[in-house]
């Protein structure tokens, strides 16, 4: 995976902060709400969504009430989860996200490929 520094501006703040795949892609973290996505793809700083990465749902039994918000807009201020996730995406050039854990519709771990470059590994 190449990361650079320098792709993505300021940080966002609110969902008309992000670009058209990544509104696409919080959406469906929120609709998610317990899960994980693998293979996420990344290039150019953004997610790719064709193909969609396979998506697993985590279902608990007994849970009489879920932690999904009742409010669903579209619009809606950014958590810090899902603008540290967007942050490291948009500074990625091209890598892969294997694995994004995702809890309460939020992002709450990942894990990720890495690539080294041989100039790095002396």
């Amino acid at each position: 995976m190449n990361k650079t520094t320098s792709r993505g501006g300021e940080s966002p703040i609110s969902a008309r902060d992000l670009r058209p795949l990544e509104r696409r892609f919080v959406t469906a973290m929120r609709e998610l709400d317990y899960g994980r996505f693998e293979s996420l793809r990344i290039r150019h700083g953004e997610p790719v969504l064709d193909p969609w990465p396979t998506i697993v749902r985590s279902v608990k039994f007994g849970d009489a009430t879920p932690n999904r918000p009742d409010n669903q807009s579209s619009e809606f201020e950014l958590k810090q989860q899902i603008a540290q996730l967007v942050e490291f995406v948009r500074s990625v050039d091209d890598g892969e996200i294997r694995v994004l854990e995702v809890r309460g519709g939020l992002p709450f771990r990942m894990e990720i490929a890495l690539e080294i470059a041989n100039d790095r590994a002396r």
